[in-house]
């Protein structure tokens, strides 16, 4: 809250394991509400696997089709997530790092097709004009002379 406070526009990620041993179901609830309670966008599932010779591996495992169907439910809160954080952005303008030409990505980790020729390299004012599937869309800004 305190750093949404001082940068409203801050975008957070997380890394997250679906099905670690022990986890019950109420566990696994409490893990998609936080996705939802601290405005999570990108996240990072990961299915649990064993790791022999670990703690976690000695301990009571979640069946594998639990954890395959968590690690689903939860990759479908993080695409959610996204596409919601992608149509809030239409009509902002975004300092864009341009990776190859016409396409880059903006400070908060979002890919962009650019509608213009900017070679890669540059960095460079976008205004996001639109989404297509999980990608923003955008317009170079003429830029200043130095």
């Amino acid at each position: 809250e305190d750093l949404r406070r001082y940068r409203p526009d801050i975008v957070f990620g997380a890394d997250l394991i679906a099905g670690f041993p022990t986890e019950t179901e109420e566990m696994f609830v409490n893990s998609l509400r936080l996705v939802e309670a601290c405005g999570l966008t990108w996240l990072h599932v990961f299915p649990y696997s064993p790791r022999p010779g670990t703690p976690a591996a000695k301990m009571p495992p979640v069946p594998a089709h639990e954890i395959k169907t968590r690690a689903a439910r939860l990759r479908a809160a993080g695409a959610a997530a996204v596409q919601r954080f992608l149509a809030s952005e239409k009509g902002a303008v975004r300092t864009v790092l341009v990776e190859r030409e016409g396409f880059g990505h903006t400070p908060h980790h979002a890919g962009i097709r650019l509608d213009t020729d900017v070679p890669a390299g540059v960095i460079v004012p976008v205004e996001v004009t639109g989404m297509t599937g999980g990608e923003l869309s955008g317009c170079a800004l003429p830029q200043a002379a130095p």
